[in-house]
């Protein structure tokens, strides 16, 4: 066992730039369904969560369903903007290379996302073999289950693990499954002042635009 805690990344908003891009082709996607929202909205209804949790909330919330053609046609089209347009947040792939503490990623995408994001953004090498989905358990985000799975299969409990998150949902999660939680708030999506009050009014134990803060905060781990 290394000093220092198992770190947890969500993925979209916190490795991969990817969230700008996602909620617009999930906008376009409802809007041809018929329901207009503006991206201010749909970053407070679907932010961090997996598609099948947006989808039973279209369906309950709006009367909505998108059935399995509509589904597969926005991801193609989310992939084909993935390949020509997605980054790594700044800084993260060196910070990530410099790591000396165990570390791997749970998101809410499915694995083939999560896995092509990685890939194109150069950072697959470093979570190969420590990928968690959503797909994986009963229970996304806001539910603790996924960090849970993550810690159990990487061999520590709760209290050892920090969560590096993006989104109100995420914090939820990990604040449900006993870690300590660091809000991102580095991504193109959240560096506004009404996405940084979301985060903060859910206390995290510590909050970041820049993930050089990040080895910074571990050198200090107690």
């Amino acid at each position: 066992m290394t000093d220092g805690p198992l770190v947890i990344f969500d993925c979209d908003g916190v490795l991969v730039d990817s969230e700008p891009l996602a909620m617009a082709v999930l906008l376009e996607t409802i809007r041809g369904a018929g329901l207009e929202l503006d991206p201010a909205a749909g970053y407070d209804l679907f932010l961090g969560r997996s598609l099948s949790s947006v989808g039973r909330m279209l369906v309950e919330d709006f009367g909505i369903e998108l059935d399995a053609t509509a589904l597969d046609e926005m991801r193609q089209r989310l992939y084909a903007r993935f390949r020509a347009e997605l980054r790594p947040i700044r800084h993260v792939p060196e910070v990530v290379a410099a790591l000396r503490v165990p570390f791997c990623v749970a998101s809410s995408s499915q694995p083939e996302r999560i896995e092509l994001t990685l890939r194109l953004t150069g950072l697959w090498p470093h979570f190969d073999g420590k990928l968690f989905s959503a797909t994986m358990v009963s229970h996304g985000k806001p539910a603790p289950d996924l960090f849970l799975l993550a810690a159990e299969r990487m061999g520590y409990a709760p209290g050892d693990a920090l969560v590096v998150e993006d989104s109100p949902a995420g914090i939820r999660a990990a604040r449900a499954a006993g870690m300590r939680v660091l809000a991102f708030k580095g991504g193109g999506h959240a560096r506004n002042v009404e996405h940084e009050a979301r985060l903060r009014a859910l206390d995290p134990d510590w909050i970041s635009e820049d993930m050089r803060d990040l080895p910074r905060l571990l050198r200090h781990w107690h």
